[in-house]
């Protein structure tokens, strides 16, 4: 059963191959392989995506100065507009249903500000979502 934080069941719907390193990408690929087929575990802090991430560092992310704060504030938001909490088991399809409901707040939040928004641009459903938000504004 894949662990993931509140960031990550947003995000990993935008995954398209990149990341840090081959190791890192490889494991962002085998959990999507598993989600889809598996219950995922909502989790707190560091999740298995981050197990492979060179900036993790127990269980803190020193990505920069304030990730581990930022990124625990990102979690929080994501799970508060998914309307989950830390030990829920969910299915990602479930997950993806959500997606449209909160895309455009999430955007504006988070997506405008994030370093590796460059990432998710190449996805075409973060496209179609982007669309949807710049109709609304």
């Amino acid at each position: 059963m894949p662990k993931l934080r509140g960031h990550h069941l947003i995000c990993l719907h935008f995954f398209r191959g990149d990341g840090y390193d081959a190791a890192f990408v490889e494991n962002l690929k085998g959990i999507l392989v598993r989600t889809e087929s598996d219950i995922v575990d909502i989790s707190e802090g560091g999740d298995d995506v981050c197990i492979k991430c060179p900036h993790l560092n127990g269980n803190r992310c020193i990505y920069t100065k304030d990730a581990d704060e930022n990124i625990r504030k990102m979690d929080k938001r994501a799970l508060n507009l998914l309307n989950l909490s830390p030990g829920t088991k969910i299915s990602w399809q479930e997950i993806r249903k959500m997606l449209p409901g909160i895309f455009h707040e999430w955007y504006k939040a988070e997506c405008i500000r994030c370093s590796w928004r460059w990432a998710c641009e190449k996805n075409s459903l973060y496209q179609q979502m982007v669309l949807a938000v710049d109709d609304n504004d």
